[in-house]
């Protein structure tokens, strides 16, 4: 039914023109982006390096209960981005981190972070996040490693209650974790000052500047304390970003851990779609078959997306649908449902495309094209997670 990447026999105009990943929002030439060309270069042209790990967890110097919660959240080994960014966070350094996703981004900053605040009370610490969803992940990731040690959160993204989160900050939480565009508000009600926050960290700046969120993120920067701890962790850097990092950092340890674009353990086909009208029929094959058990679609828009969701609910499918038209506790719950198992099925724009660790996804479906390398590459890096193997399938007309 569907192609390996070494069939290349096609017609180039039959693709969509895709921003290359580097020159978005217009800025210099968009060229023709064939996705079976950048399957064929992902999986023949990367190299995988070897990491060895220098540390256990037992070995940074944090709090012993803090060790115990690391233990208790199923950590035993330190992913590289951990093994190489806690300690010199440790330190009170400033740090770059550039990684894959899904390499361990949020305890590496979580974990050193939680111990400053443990030897200081007075510390308090902001992060951003480019998404809703990822902010709920990093609150959720943070009580598990702060449990017993009575320190506190707020979560600041729209979408839901502004009230509550006012009522949040008014307790002076140890833990910020927004969106930029709710701390924005929250920054002009007045009911927060950046100048509180001794450590900050920018997670996953290079989909924040995708999304449009540059100059929000120019503009948090400059009303930020001169004296603080600021940690940047990224995928990619690219000119924008880069713009963004040389104001937000001073002196920072770089830690690179980024091997290659791709797990090695993700399988990339193409299916080729001969009749438009057809896309559901296939897409409906495929989802019957036995080996596909958790599966996350992606589409381009949130009307298409949810007019898929629907199609595939009365076809008999435990669907769900995430896109910016769903109020953020219908995507909470949504999201949710995937995670448990009571729906196999979620159809997605990409704001589920990053930082969202979803287990045991067997195949990601990019039911319709990426709009660059970059998206495609976090798209099918749902899959093939935690040295599973996993499907990554491409339709193209």
């Amino acid at each position: 039914m569907y192609k390996q990447f070494k069939q290349r026999s096609y017609k180039k105009n039959n693709f969509r023109r895709f921003n290359d990943g580097n020159n978005r929002r217009g800025q210099g030439k968009i060229r023709a982006f064939n996705p079976i060309d950048l399957i064929y270069s992902l999986q023949t042209n990367e190299k995988q390096e070897e990491y060895s790990i220098s540390h256990s967890f037992a070995d940074f110097q944090i709090s012993d209960v803090l060790k115990r919660n690391i233990s208790e959240v199923g950590y035993t080994i330190p992913t590289p981005i951990q093994d190489r960014a806690i300690e010199p966070i440790l330190e009170g350094k400033d740090l770059v981190g550039i990684a894959n996703t899904g390499t361990g981004k949020t305890a590496a900053f979580l974990i050193p972070l939680i111990n400053k605040v443990l030897k200081d009370r007075g510390q308090r610490v902001l992060i951003l996040t480019p998404t809703r969803e990822l902010a709920s992940q990093i609150r959720s990731d943070f009580f598990g490693f702060s449990k017993n040690l009575n320190i506190y959160s707020t979560l600041c993204i729209g979408g839901v209650n502004i009230r509550r989160q006012v009522q949040d900050l008014s307790r002076k939480p140890s833990f910020v974790i927004a969106t930029p565009g709710r701390i924005q508000d929250l920054y002009r009600s007045k009911v927060i000052n950046f100048h509180d926050f001794s450590s900050i960290v920018l997670d996953e700046a290079d989909r924040m500047v995708d999304i449009g969120f540059i100059k929000d993120i120019d503009y948090i920067v400059s009303l930020l304390p001169k004296l603080r701890q600021s940690l940047f962790f990224s995928a990619t850097i690219n000119n924008e970003v880069r713009q963004i990092l040389e104001k937000f950092v001073q002196n920072p340890v770089l830690v690179s851990v980024k091997t290659r674009d791709t797990a090695e353990n993700i399988i990339q086909k193409v299916i080729s779609v001969h009749d438009s009208k057809r896309r559901v029929e296939i897409l409906h094959d495929l989802l019957i078959q036995k080996d596909f058990v958790k599966v996350l679609v992606f589409g381009r828009t949130k009307h298409s997306v949810q007019r898929l969701s629907d199609e595939l609910v009365t076809r008999g499918f435990k669907v769900g649908a995430i896109h910016g038209n769903k109020r953020q506790n219908q995507r909470t719950k949504t999201l949710d449902l995937f995670k448990r198992d009571q729906i196999n099925i979620l159809i997605a724009t990409d704001v589920a495309s990053r930082g969202l660790d979803i287990p045991n996804v067997s195949h990601v479906i990019n039911y319709d094209l990426p709009e660059s390398k970059d998206a495609y590459i976090h798209r099918i890096g749902r899959t093939g997670r935690a040295d599973k193997k996993g499907v990554a399938l491409t339709f193209v007309n």
